[in-house]
């Protein structure tokens, strides 16, 4: 099977899996991609920066479809999306910034770690209880620095740490959604600017890569992800959803330990 093959079964796995179990892609596209990485003998110093980098720029494209989609259903909160983005934004490149400098065993033990955290989330299930409102702009604007910073060491959308965010503020959980989505757009463009930047000139990356993007895997990927997102939601509409996020938190967990046992020391 040549490597463009196994992206765009990354892709559709990870679409499929994404729609079926509500999350951004980048918490599946990662994983996916270190072992696709790890296949086609990529040096083990840029691997897991070149699997995070890749993740952020599929993101630009498949999130540019959700946005479209929630806003003709008039579920985006444009208002606090528009006064979060500065925040997110510099927290994105901050974040992408700081992954940089960490050497690739590093960076691949903290996102197990992040894996173990999601997963842990999963399982238990249910989001937050509301206990306050949205902050004014200056706090939103510092907890989206937050949001984007985590968003940008570990490749996401950011999906799994806003939709909770604006639960416990009291958002309507198809807003929260909604523009969390809107948010995924900025983190993934300015993350995925970063991680090409930083990465320019860098020993060991393969050919056809810019920075710490990798365009083949990019390009399959996005070309599979969209189409496969929408058939995982809607059977997602159609199987015990409870169970089969619990399913994932398990494989979520034991990808998150092999992350960190194979590079603890």
């Amino acid at each position: 099977m040549d490597s463009f093959t196994i992206y765009l079964l990354a892709g559709a796995i990870a679409g499929l899996l994404g729609g079926l179990f509500g999350l951004g892609g980048g918490a599946i596209v990662v994983p996916v991609l270190i072992y696709c990485f790890t296949l086609n003998q990529v040096d083990q110093s840029v691997l897991t920066h070149l699997a995070i980098g890749t993740s952020l720029a599929t993101i630009v494209v498949t999130s540019l479809s959700s946005i479209h989609t929630h806003h003709k259903k008039q579920a985006v909160l444009w208002p606090v999306a528009v006064w979060m983005v500065p925040g997110i934004g510099l927290g994105a490149i901050m974040g992408s910034l700081f992954a940089a400098e960490l050497s690739g065993s590093m960076l691949q033990g903290l996102f197990g770690g992040f894996l173990i955290l999601m997963a842990l989330q999963m399982a238990i299930g249910g989001s937050p209880k509301p206990h306050r409102d949205l902050p004014g702009r200056w706090l939103g604007t510092g907890n989206g620095a937050g949001i984007g910073f985590v968003s940008g060491v570990f490749g996401i959308g950011g999906g799994s740490l806003s939709v909770p965010y604006f639960a416990y503020c009291n958002v309507n959980m198809k807003n929260a959604v909604a523009t969390s989505a809107a948010l995924g757009f900025p983190i993934a463009l300015l993350g995925a600017a970063t991680y090409i930047f930083r990465g320019l000139g860098t020993v060991g990356l393969p050919e056809s890569a810019v920075g710490f993007v990798f365009l083949p895997a990019l390009v399959g990927i996005v070309l599979t992800s969209i189409p496969c997102a929408r058939l995982g939601a809607l059977l997602a509409h159609r199987l015990p959803a409870k169970h089969l996020k619990r399913l994932f938190a398990v494989l979520a967990f034991v990808l998150g330990v092999v992350f960190i046992s194979s590079n603890a020391g």
